[in-house]
């Protein structure tokens, strides 16, 4: 019998929570699929990471860290930030197909771990908040209301493939048209 190596079977969970979420939602995932595609018992998955809305809330905990790491704001480059963001969900498409089955699942109700995502997000909304007064970025919105329209602008070609295809077009030079369209308006919508 192989030596048995929890964090490499909390691993092999995590991931295939991921895929599980992001694939049918909350309501739609099954703790028996993650733990067949994980080789994992069903036990280990309750006892490392509680019911399913509790590995849900990780799950998308984890992968929002992963984005705040790998793409912070930056108010001194807001065009490049959209770029990176972009390219960021293009990489880890799951991320926004998880943030929609939660938003499906929990609408406007409190989510599980809200106060560590406040949190979160009050670190981004500083940093935009710290160029408007510097003057880089406009404060005739607020910067709260700022990190959401940029952010949107910049998900929402992710988010609805079929959209972008339809009123974007497929063809060659398209998506770098589009692109470069949503990092023009992210300029104007911070321009002061």
């Amino acid at each position: 019998m192989g030596v048995r190596d929890p964090e490499a079977t909390k691993a092999r969970i995590f991931e295939a929570a991921v895929t599980e979420f992001a694939r049918h939602g909350i309501a739609g995932a099954r703790i028996d699929r993650i733990a067949s595609e994980a080789k994992a018992n069903k036990q280990l998955i309750y006892a490392y990471f509680g019911n399913k809305a509790e590995l849900f809330a990780i799950v998308l905990e984890r992968k929002m860290m992963d984005l705040a790491e790998s793409v912070p704001v930056d108010p001194d480059d807001i065009e490049g930030w959209v770029d990176r963001l972009m390219d960021y969900h293009a990489a880890h498409p799951e991320l926004l197909r998880l943030l929609f089955w939660e938003g499906l699942e929990y609408g406007t109700d409190e989510l599980p771990h809200e106060s560590g995502r406040q949190e979160h997000y009050v670190r981004k909304v500083a940093l935009l908040k710290d160029g408007q007064d510097r003057g880089v970025v406009t404060d005739a919105i607020p910067a709260g209301d700022l990190l959401f329209l940029l952010t949107a602008l910049a998900n929402w070609t992710a988010v609805v493939p079929q959209m972008r295809r339809i009123l974007a077009g497929d063809a060659d030079g398209d998506n770098a048209r589009l692109r470069a369209s949503v990092k023009e308006a992210a300029r104007r919508l911070v321009a002061r």
